[in-house]
């Protein structure tokens, strides 16, 4: 069991974020573990296929020793966002601008679990002679793997955290940490976590930074060191809705109602998408999506909200009653 202890700036300082860095990094354990990661299949046949490739295979290797299963992530490899709206190349440079004896220190910290890899071992030897390899062995691999459904990746993680957000806006920490997941539990002034490491942090005013995580599955998972800045990663919600290729059921019958494409559309939007995933989603153009959801949103089916950098698209009431009604059918 590990506790996180709490003061009043460091509720005030909670923040949730999205992370590109680490749907990178975990990534690689949904490769190694397809069972385990089962939703994810159709991702994992892809990125399996791009490891194959030779010239993919040498260059990301170093990420793929220091994320081999059952070995813990050094804290410099997640660095926690800076923003809400933070791009994979200002985390690649934070990780590139990391001092040496922190590298040193991380890569220390997790050896009481398993013995350094060799690129570890490498790592720990000369630290920023072979950090740019690590940088970019992240860089390929996002660009290979996880670019391609990034558009995707985001909208069910955007579409957590304005659920979780709305939680700490109307229930405080309290009910905000004890909707997280399961083994979480808030004791006033500290987060109880139901987990095998053991760690008793002291946030001392940093606040905490919270990303939800599509290959996190069951529990959420803590930086190692308390002299790291504190960061946690929980298991997204809604995560079975990722790789969904058809929306409309067969002989839906709100077809006939709104349309087979106005339909798709408001079989997704159970949870928040951006114009750009809908339109990978159904395999319809930006412009025609754009067009239909004005429509629904005329017409009080759908929601727009602004987060950041992004519009999203929500089902109101009266489109989930609509959905529900055509689902019953």
């Amino acid at each position: 069991m590990s506790q996180l202890r709490f003061g009043a700036a460091d509720v005030a300082g909670v923040r949730l974020t999205v992370s590109p860095l680490w749907e990178t990094v975990s990534s690689m354990w949904a490769l190694d573990d397809p069972l385990r990661h089962a939703v994810h299949l159709p991702w994992i046949d892809r990125a399996r296929m791009a490891l194959r490739r030779p010239e993919v295979a040498v260059q990301v290797r170093p990420l793929v020793e220091l994320t081999q299963p059952r070995r813990w992530l050094p804290d410099f490899l997640t660095p926690p966002a800076a923003c809400p709206d933070v791009e994979l190349a200002e985390q690649l440079d934070q990780i590139a601008a990391t001092p040496p004896d922190v590298v040193i220190r991380d890569l220390l910290a997790t050896t009481p679990k398993r013995p350094l890899s060799p690129f570890g071992r490498a790592l720990l030897g000369d630290p920023r002679g072979l950090l740019p390899q690590l940088v970019t062995a992240l860089r390929i691999w996002y660009d290979e793997a996880i670019a391609p459904d990034w558009h995707r990746i985001r909208s069910v993680l955007e579409a957590d955290i304005a659920h979780r957000a709305a939680l700490l806006a109307d229930g405080g920490a309290g009910r905000f940490f004890g909707q997280l997941h399961p083994t979480l539990r808030w004791l006033g002034d500290r987060v109880v976590s139901d987990d095998p490491w053991r760690l008793d942090f002291d946030l001392g005013g940093r606040g905490l930074v919270l990303n939800p995580g599509i290959f996190t599955d069951r529990r959420v998972l803590w930086n190692l060191l308390e002299d790291s800045p504190p960061a946690g990663t929980y298991p997204v919600r809604a995560v079975g809705t990722l790789w969904a290729a058809s929306p409309v059921p067969p002989g839906d019958p709100l077809v006939r109602v709104v349309g087979s494409g106005r339909a798709a559309l408001l079989h997704l939007l159970d949870t928040a998408a951006t114009t750009t995933d809908l339109a990978r989603r159904v395999g319809m153009s930006c412009g025609n999506v754009s067009q239909h959801l004005s429509a629904l949103c005329a017409a009080g089916l759908v929601a727009r909200t602004r987060q950041g950098r992004h519009v999203l698209y929500r089902n109101t009431e009266a489109g989930m009653v609509l959905v529900r009604a055509s689902r019953r059918e």
